[in-house]
């Protein structure tokens, strides 16, 4: 009787019930129903236990540093670094506008906040340009997924704590994937902006507007080298690389760039502190589901289904691959992962799928369900800050979700994209 938490809880999904609720409420009404009272207690025990971790901690760190960068005017900076580099191509903007989602995804590692912050700059300036709203939009949205997949990554930090992976080995599995996502896309503009003729953003900058340009820039782009040098050094672990973060972010933004004050640190603080605790209590919650998880023994029999499709791990890869693209369609990268992660992970690793590699085919999939029709997240987020509608956006951004979709297959069949990385500095065998 276990076995149907599942399709309860997507049930309570499809009612409108929060996530959070969900997660508790299916399980427990099952256990109860199936007189284990004992049970009930463990799981709404383990929804504390599952949040009291120390690597846990990285996550509203990370987010707090990501919230001190954007209010620091960390984002124009880049966008100013980018454009001189790109700026003078044809579609230059586009351009700017995915180079600067690869580096301020090294900041912040959320799409959410990527869009925004670059949306409300870049969308009206590319209208300006000639580019339609909605086009402007829609790259704002595909370049945004680039955030969760290159370090570091709130996505990654919760399925390494989920699964118990190592957060260094899974942020530098992300360099390539993320670096191949972001050429993709400036691929696709570069066929676009041949077509419909696509303005340059502006005049080739001289070498020596680019070095001041970088000038400006070198204090923010040096976050992402401070967080992955210390971990890789043994400097300080994951946990602390996010609290370093914090402080570093607090330091440029107050001392060196003097762009935030002391009065913005409130608002900073309680933005942070609401998202991270929507984090928090998903992850606690999810930690509880997989109790049930457990008890229920459906990675068993789901293990025993997909086996009977077929053996072979390449095919079954594909399929996983067409699963993990329609959940990311209606569901969160975030509950996706601490949802069917528990589940899924085991069968491949059993497979012979090293288990980095299965994070990364998981964590990008679902990431880039962010900007999918009909529930993508980013989307919405995009239509906030254009004006344009959901569905305008979602039918401009098909040639980027193309491209995407292609990286996700390369990374699934070609394991040295995402492993090469942790293997040579040891954190895969």
């Amino acid at each position: 009787m276990l076995i149907w938490f599942l399709p309860l809880f997507l049930l309570f999904l499809a009612l409108g019930m929060p996530v959070f609720f969900g997660l508790v409420a299916a399980p427990g009404i099952l256990l109860w129903l199936n007189g284990q009272e004992r049970d009930i207690v463990l799981l709404y025990r383990n929804i504390y236990n599952g949040m009291d971790s120390f690597p846990l901690m990285a996550v509203p760190f990370f987010m707090l540093a990501g919230e001190l960068m954007n209010k620091g005017g960390i984002t124009t900076r880049l966008v100013e670094f980018s454009q001189a580099l790109m700026g003078h191509l044809r579609g230059g903007l586009a351009h700017v506008n995915v180079l600067s989602s690869i580096l301020f995804a090294g900041l912040s590692g959320s799409a959410v906040a990527d869009t925004s912050a670059l949306g409300s700059m870049l969308i009206p300036a590319m209208e300006k340009q000639g580019y339609t709203r909605r086009f402007a939009a829609a790259i704002t949205a595909a370049s945004s997924v680039i955030g969760p997949i290159i370090p570091p990554s709130g996505i990654m930090i919760i399925y390494a704590y989920v699964m118990g992976e190592s957060v260094a080995a899974l942020f530098l599995a992300g360099i390539v994937p993320g670096i191949l996502v972001g050429t993709g896309l400036m691929v696709m503009i570069k066929l676009l902006a041949d077509k419909y003729d696509f303005p340059a953003a502006s005049r080739r900058y001289s070498w020596r507007e680019r070095g001041d340009a970088s000038l400006k820039a070198f204090f923010p782009l040096m976050t992402p080298v401070i967080i992955l040098g210390g971990i890789l050094l043994g400097v300080f672990t994951p946990t602390e690389a996010a609290a370093v973060a914090v402080g570093y972010a607090l330091f440029i933004g107050l001392f060196v760039l003097k762009t935030l004050r002391a009065r913005d640190l409130p608002e900073i603080l309680s933005r942070a502190a609401m998202t991270s605790a929507v984090v928090l209590l998903l992850v606690g919650a999810a930690m509880a589901f997989k109790t049930v998880v457990s008890l229920s023994h459906l990675p068993e029999t789901l293990a025993a289904f997909i086996l009977s499709l077929s053996e072979n791990p390449l095919i079954l890869l594909f399929l996983i691959n067409i699963l993990l693209f329609v959940v990311g369609m209606f569901l969160d990268a975030g509950p996706a992962i601490i949802i069917l992660g528990p589940i899924l992970a085991p069968i491949f690793i059993a497979l012979g799928v090293d288990p980095v590699h299965f994070a990364i085919i998981m964590s990008v999939n679902l990431t880039v369900g962010l900007a999918t029709p009909p529930m993508g997240l980013v989307l919405f987020v995009a239509s906030s800050v254009s004006g344009e509608r959901v569905e305008t956006i979602a039918r401009a951004i098909l040639p980027f979700l193309a491209v995407e979709i292609l990286v996700i297959f390369l990374i699934t069949y070609f394991p040295a994209l995402s492993l090469t990385i942790p293997r040579l500095t040891g954190f895969v065998q």
